[in-house]
């Protein structure tokens, strides 16, 4: 599983000029679903995602996390995030998830995240999306297979 996790004020992402999903303040997670992931995949992430304290506090420091803030999450599938570009200038993208089991995962991780009581947002997964964002800092997070 990749994440890269920008830390925002504010996302939406549309779908054929739709709003499907609008976060405040919180997380815009682009999740690549890989070939060997499973739920207990799905929940590491989804667990270490919610740990994270990358908000600032009444200092000014990256102390806060998700949860102390009262932030939000908007889960944007994203299989390119398995590009592999070493051969050639077309990406290949076999380390990626199956579709039907990377859409099982990707749904079962904003489900899990829901549990846990984070409001979750979505775009569609598979479709032509828009993301717009207004990325905070900037500060992005990329968190990979070398998680586990």
């Amino acid at each position: 599983m990749r994440l890269v996790i920008q830390r925002v004020t504010k996302a939406e992402v549309s779908v054929e000029g739709v709003v499907r999903g609008r976060i405040g303040q919180g997380y815009v997670v682009l999740l690549g679903v890989g070939a060997e992931d499973e739920e207990k995949t799905a929940r590491v992430y989804a667990d270490k995602l919610l740990k994270l304290r990358i908000f600032a506090d009444e200092s000014g420091r990256t102390n806060r996390s998700l949860a102390d803030v009262g932030g939000e999450v908007m889960v944007v599938s994203q299989f390119t995030l398995y590009a592999d570009c070493k051969k050639g200038s077309r990406p290949s993208f076999i380390r990626a998830g199956e579709p039907a089991r990377a859409r099982e995962l990707y749904e079962y991780f904003v489900a899990y995240l829901k549990e846990k009581g984070v409001t979750a947002a979505t775009g569609e997964f598979g479709a032509h999306m828009e993301v717009s964002l207004v990325n905070d800092g900037p500060f992005t997070i990329i968190l990979d297979e070398s998680l586990l």
